[in-house]
């Protein structure tokens, strides 16, 4: 008997991964059972169940893939010295995570996932790891900025990192309830807010005349 390649393998899994986004994206995870991953994925239920025993599975592995992909797109762009700015930062990963890739993300199945956090402990796990990770990663880049001279070195990297996801994360919520905003537009914002600069000194009222 012929021995199956990992290349077909993985196909097979991405291929029921793909069934399982449509069908959560279009009616949610509760109203989707696994017999409709089965007639969109197009596969018989012995080919499904020999990559996930259920649906919980299946969630958590688009859960996974979702930081997977953040990840890997985040630390392909730190490594480059000097570190892109946070709008330019926020603008790519916002673009290359819910504007393409393989499966793609629709960004309300983000939000339905953060939901799901609150009812399944294993899930959340997923995600405080995955969110950990992004926040180290997004620390480092924080730190250069520092070093750079050109953020000020008082405040905590890591509150600077955690407010630039919670950006990202806000703008992911608008993307599934406003569809169609742009990933530019949450970089022309960040770009906004991080041009603004202090004056030396305070503007001066003037008193009344006479």
């Amino acid at each position: 008997m012929a021995r199956v390649s990992q290349e077909h393998l993985d196909a097979r899994r991405r291929q029921i991964l793909e069934g399982a986004i449509r069908c959560f994206a279009r009616n949610g995870f509760h109203a989707t059972s696994m017999q409709d991953v089965l007639r969109e994925s197009g596969l018989s239920a012995g080919a499904v169940y020999r990559y996930f025993t259920g649906k919980d599975e299946l969630i958590t592995a688009i859960a996974l893939h979702v930081f997977d992909r953040l990840e890997e797109a985040f630390t392909e762009a730190a490594r480059l010295r000097p570190s892109p700015l946070p709008d330019e930062m926020a603008g790519y990963l916002a673009g290359s995570v819910f504007a393409g890739g393989d499966p793609a993300l629709p960004p309300e199945l983000a939000v339905q996932a953060w939901a799901e956090t609150l009812r399944d402990e294993r899930l959340a796990q997923v995600l405080r790891g995955g969110f950990e990770r992004l926040l180290g990663l997004w620390t480092e880049v924080v730190e250069d900025y520092q070093r750079r001279g050109l953020m000020p070195g008082d405040v905590p990297a890591g509150h600077v990192a955690r407010t630039v996801l919670g950006t990202m994360q806000g703008f992911v919520i608008q993307r599934a309830l406003f569809p169609g905003a742009d990933p530019a537009v949450l970089a022309d914002g960040l770009r906004g807010l991080t041009s603004m600069t202090r004056p030396d000194e305070p503007v001066r009222e003037e008193g009344p005349e006479g």
